[in-house]
């Protein structure tokens, strides 16, 4: 059970993390994963596998959705998006298409067909490692809202 609204609120500022140098304007389209020569989970993920980390399991799960543009209205999200893609940028976008709840986590996130890109809102993303716990921080928070939320609706159901 996803906590995350079945579409954004009205008037939601929606992001878009990834690939660099694009402009307004510039449409943002489903693309096969980045893959950088001898890293392991690039080409795991471009092979459609989850990549799995010795002592800590799946990490970075393939998309389960590689025909869809992925948007979120949280831009802390949106800028973890950016940072795994070297040099990538951080976009203000509008969806092409109907929006749909991404399932996979539990962010603010849903995919669309495509996505054009209103303003460049960062260029060349990286976080620090204060951010990234922050990050995780909020993450974990996220995940146990959702279980609880998923614990609750199974005793209702019940």
């Amino acid at each position: 059970m996803s906590t995350t609204p079945a579409a954004p609120p009205p008037g939601a500022r929606l992001y878009h993390g990834g690939i660099p140098d694009l402009r307004p304007g510039d449409l943002i389209e489903p693309h096969p994963p980045a893959v950088i020569d001898g890293c392991a989970i690039c080409e795991a993920r471009a092979a459609g596998r989850d990549p799995e980390v010795p002592g800590l399991g799946v990490v970075d799960p393939a998309t389960r959705h590689p025909d869809r543009v992925y948007v979120t209205s949280d831009r802390e999200y949106g800028r973890f998006h950016a940072s795994k893609v070297w040099l990538g940028d951080l976009y203000q976008v509008e969806p092409i298409g109907g929006l749909v709840l991404s399932t996979e986590d539990h962010w603010p996130s849903w995919t669309c067909k495509a996505a054009s890109v209103v303003s460049v809102v960062s260029r060349a993303v990286r976080l620090t490692d204060r951010q990234r716990r922050t990050l995780l921080n909020k993450w974990e928070r996220h995940d146990e809202a959702a279980a609880l939320a998923q614990l609750a609706g199974g005793r209702q159901a019940g």
